[in-house]
Formats: structure tokens, C-alpha cells, sequence
């Protein structure tokens, strides 16, 4: 009896050690719960041969501090328990990179959240694959945000090369997405898990087909084709990957806007359309057609003039604008940097971030609006700017406002629309009428924002895809897109790596040793 009243706490320890690590590592073991029990059964019978011993031991003051410091740390380990049990049920996710890399952007929300239809992603990946943490992470924060109509799971190629067969699936990372409405499933390939190639993707698979954008030419206007700084190439891929066919438009051949027609885009014309080509987008209006025109300083003037009859004035001159932010950019005061917009759709996201509109001409909705017309401005320029008149600034580079010439805060773009005459069509499926058609028209006073060289700053590129969705009625995608992650590394002066090297090992160590020296100092003087 002695030997088990000296040994069963020992044996009570290791029962539970080999009972926790059977747990652990092999949790399919039945025998973990006989060693529990053992382990209980010798705790149990220690406390009651030792019953005396205790009762003794538990006045001591150490026994009672030690007794303190174990609850004190079974009272800190419930916290901790609780704490992951409630977070795994609600948890919240706080990402402080910069660009907020490791988080879904505000587009891909709204598109998860208006899912109509389920979409179902099956992600490649091996084990090994680099990425698949990322991929995995990325597709959980998917699935979060839309309700219950994004699922998800993760095959490996090499284990189940029938069902990579079957989707095409030739190489690791490749993320296969399926949804549409019942009857019109459409399947779409993601070879890198990107959240923009994703959502695109999604976008691809739950909208039937493409809307088409035709892109006006034949006077000066942008090449949608061009790769140069001032070419229209990457808006152009902008729009393709978010599920638009873009096409040419030469209407000087054939002055007829297509049918299949979603946008019509003229992308600033440096001479005048002609007069079939008006009446030709005239017509396309009356259709409640959407145009998204791009004016350029001091070109043509008659075109411009035209817009008049929708309620928007583009005025003769080229923005100047002398705000310091210009500097932080790198800009000069011919390129305006945006920060103030007006309530609209395409704007409501827009809060807290700019847009450069460079050589842009001030655009503003007539002070008498034509009958069935509705203009609003859509983003402003500063005080410190005005609508300079004088050409030659291009040459001189010098520009001072004259007491004639418009003052800031200037408008550099307006939205319109237009009533079409016509009764409101009943809706088959709920019986109610829908609203009369509106044509769509966005005026912005400059291309250069959306050109190869501009389109990809600050906020330039979610306006310019904003613009397109409203005009295609796609208002569920106008929103912030994801931006590019990118790793920024940190360069430091000599000067700061020495004291990034310093301060670790040499200043908080000697702070401490000096701290410890002065109080062994002052306990021996008050001995």
C-alpha cells in the first residue's frame, strides 16, 4: 500500500501524458480512453491515501500561493478556450497591409453578395504547391461573403487525374469555376487564384453572354488597339476581362450604329464628326442608347457643341490647376488631381480616393436643361484651379488666370440622361410595369485619364470601369477593384541599419544590465 500511496501521482501523470499524446497524433486509437481513465483512477486514489498529508500541506503558505497561481491559470486558460470558441463562430478579420492585400476588394463583395445563381470552384493543387495557403484563404473569404451560394473545394491533380481530365486542367493552381442559371452552366479556367481573375471569372459564368462596346474611330480619336502611353490597349483588356467584346466602330463608311450595340465610346476626336455620324449617335440616343464621350482641349469644338441639346457644356479651355497634391504625384498643374465628387452611382465608392484627369477641359451641365434631360456633375477639381483660355500655355508652360476665365472648384465630368419617348413596358414575370428606357450619356473632359499611361493611377481605373458598368446598366459592378499586391521592400540609409542593428542588441541589453546594476546597488545600501 505505501509503494501505490508514494507512485500513484507519478502514475496519474504519465496515464494522462500518454492518454493526451494518443489523443494528439493518433486520434482514431480507442486506448486513449483507458489510459484517461487510468490516469483519473490514480489521481483520485492518491488524493484519498494522502487525504492527511494534504489537509496538512494546505496550510502552508506556499501551498496557498501555488494553489492561487493554479487557478489563477486554469481561470486564464478558460478565457482562452472561450475566446477560440466564440472566434470560431464569429470571427472578424483586421488586414493592416497596405493595399489591404490579404483582403477581398469592395467589387468582389458586391458581386458575391448579388450572386443569382450558385458557383461552385474546384482549386488544383498538390500538397507542395506554392500558393495553395494563399488560394485556400482567398476562396474561404469567397465563400463568407456570399451567402451560401459560393462553395468550394481543393482536388489533387495527381490523385484524381479522371476529374482533371475532364475540365482541361493541365497544370498546378489551376481553379476550374462552374455556375450560370439551371440549364446554362458555364464552366471558366483560372490558371493563377487571383482575386481579379476570379471575379471576372465569376462575373464570366453567371451573366449570359457579352455586352458589346463599340469604340468610334475615324477622326483622331484613341487607337483602342495602341500600346503606346497614349493608346487605349490596357483599357481595352480592362474591359475584356470584365466580360465586354470591345469593337471598332469606323461610322464615316457606314454612319450606323449596330444593333448589338451596349456602349458606344468616342474617345476624344481631334476634328469634327460629320453630320451623318451625329445623326446617326442622335438616333442611337432616341434608342435609349448609352455613349460615353471624351473630349480633348481645343478639338473639335463643333462635335462639343453638339452635346449642348443633351444638357452638358463643354467649355473652351484646358484646366489648370496649382494644388500641392499635383507634387506628391509627380504632376504638373495641367494634370488635376480629383478628390471631390458628386452623389451618383458611379461615384459612391469613390470617398477618400483620386484621380489625375490630365489636359482636361472643364464639362458642365447646362444652366437650362433641355425638355426630358437630367445632368449632374460628377467629379470636381480644387479652388486652386481655373479654366485657362489661352492655347499657347501647351508652348509657354506658364499660365496666370485672368479676371474673365472660370475659377475652380471646375467640373471635368458630367452624366446624363435622356428620356425616350415610349410607354413602359409590363414585366411578364411580375406583371408590374417597368420603368420607360433612358439613354445613358457620361461626358468626361479628357481621355488622357483612361490612356495606357494614366489608366493605372490612384483611382482611375475603378472610375473608368465604374463609367462602363453604370452605361451598361451593370450596376452591381461599379465599385473599388482589387489592386495589384505588391511587396514594397523597405531600403534603408547606413545610418538606420546601424541602428536597426543596434538598438536590439546593444541598447535594450545595456539598458537592462545598467537597471540591473542600479538596483543591486541600492539593495546594498540599505543593508
Amino acid at each position: 500500500m505505501g509503494l501505490i500511496k508514494r507512485h500513484a501521482v507519478s502514475a496519474a501523470v504519465v496515464c494522462l501524458l500518454v492518454a493526451a499524446g494518443l489523443w494528439l497524433f493518433y486520434p482514431g486509437v480507442p486506448a486513449r480512453w483507458v489510459f484517461l481513465a487510468a490516469g483519473v483512477a490514480f489521481l483520485l486514489l492518491s488524493l484519498i491515501l494522502n487525504a492527511r498529508e494534504a489537509q496538512t500541506a494546505m496550510g502552508t503558505r506556499t501551498v496557498r500561493y501555488g494553489t492561487g497561481a493554479a487557478v489563477m491559470a486554469l481561470l486564464a486558460l478558460g478565457i482562452v478556450v472561450a475566446a477560440n470558441a466564440i472566434s470560431f463562430r464569429h470571427n472578424t478579420r483586421w488586414d493592416l497591409t497596405e493595399n489591404k492585400r490579404n483582403s477581398v476588394s469592395p467589387q468582389t463583395i458586391q458581386v458575391l453578395r448579388t450572386l443569382k445563381s450558385p458557383v461552385s470552384a474546384i482549386a488544383f493543387f498538390r500538397s507542395d504547391t506554392p500558393g495553395k495557403k494563399t488560394a485556400e484563404d482567398l476562396l474561404a473569404q469567397y465563400a463568407t461573403y456570399s451567402g451560401g451560394k459560393f462553395t468550394w473545394r481543393l482536388e489533387d491533380t495527381d490523385r484524381a487525374p479522371a476529374l482533371a481530365r475532364q475540365y482541361g486542367v493541365e497544370s498546378y493552381g489551376t481553379v476550374v469555376l462552374e455556375g450560370g442559371p439551371p440549364g446554362q452552366v458555364r464552366t471558366e479556367k483560372v490558371l493563377d487564384a487571383e482575386e481579379e481573375k476570379l471575379t471576372n471569372a465569376i462575373v464570366k459564368v453567371t451573366r449570359a453572354g457579352k455586352r458589346v462596346i463599340y469604340v468610334v474611330k475615324g477622326h483622331g480619336e484613341r487607337e483602342i488597339g495602341a500600346t503606346d502611353r497614349g493608346g487605349f490597349s490596357q483599357a481595352k483588356e480592362q474591359m475584356e476581362k470584365a466580360n465586354y467584346e470591345v469593337k471598332e466602330l469606323f461610322l464615316a463608311r457606314d454612319p450606323k450604329i449596330p444593333d448589338d450595340a451596349s456602349i458606344v465610346m468616342v474617345p476624344a476626336p481631334k476634328t469634327d464628326l460629320f453630320p451623318q455620324e451625329l445623326a446617326a449617335l442622335d438616333g442611337y440616343i432616341a434608342k435609349a442608347g448609352k455613349v460615353f464621350y471624351m473630349s480633348g482641349p481645343f478639338q473639335a469644338d463643333a462635335t462639343v457643341k453638339h452635346l449642348s441639346k443633351y444638357g452638358v457644356v463643354v467649355d473652351d479651355d484646358v484646366v489648370i490647376e496649382l494644388n500641392p497634391l499635383g507634387q506628391l504625384f509627380g504632376v504638373g498643374p495641367l494634370v488635376p488631381v480629383v478628390g471631390q465628387y458628386d452623389p451618383h452611382p458611379i461615384t459612391k465608392d469613390m470617398g477618400g480616393i483620386m484621380t489625375l484627369f490630365p489636359l482636361t477641359r472643364s464639362v458642365a451641365p447646362a444652366k437650362s436643361m433641355p425638355k426630358g434631360v437630367q445632368a449632374s456633375p460628377l467629379a470636381q477639381t480644387s479652388r486652386q484651379s481655373w479654366g485657362e483660355t489661352d492655347k499657347t500655355v501647351f508652348q509657354t508652360g506658364k499660365a496666370t488666370p485672368d479676371p474673365s476665365e472660370k475659377t475652380g472648384p471646375l467640373s471635368v465630368a458630367v452624366v446624363a440622361t435622356v428620356d425616350v419617348p415610349g410607354e413602359p413596358k409590363a414585366d411578364a414575370g411580375e406583371g408590374a410595369k417597368k420603368p420607360a428606357p433612358k439613354a445613358r450619356i457620361v461626358v468626361v473632359g479628357t481621355a488622357d485619364f483612361a490612356d495606357n499611361q494614366f489608366l493605372g493611377a490612384q483611382g482611375n481605373r475603378d472610375f473608368f470601369l465604374n463609367v462602363v458598368s453604370w452605361l451598361a446598366e451593370e450596376e452591381d459592378l461599379i465599385s473599388i477593384r482589387a489592386k495589384d499586391p505588391k511587396q514594397n521592400p523597405v531600403v534603408l540609409t547606413s545610418a538606420q541599419s546601424n541602428l536597426v542593428l543596434g538598438l536590439p542588441l546593444l541598447v535594450l541589453p545595456g539598458a537592462v544590465l545598467i537597471c540591473g546594476i542600479a538596483v543591486v546597488m541600492q539593495r546594498r545600501r540599505a543593508r
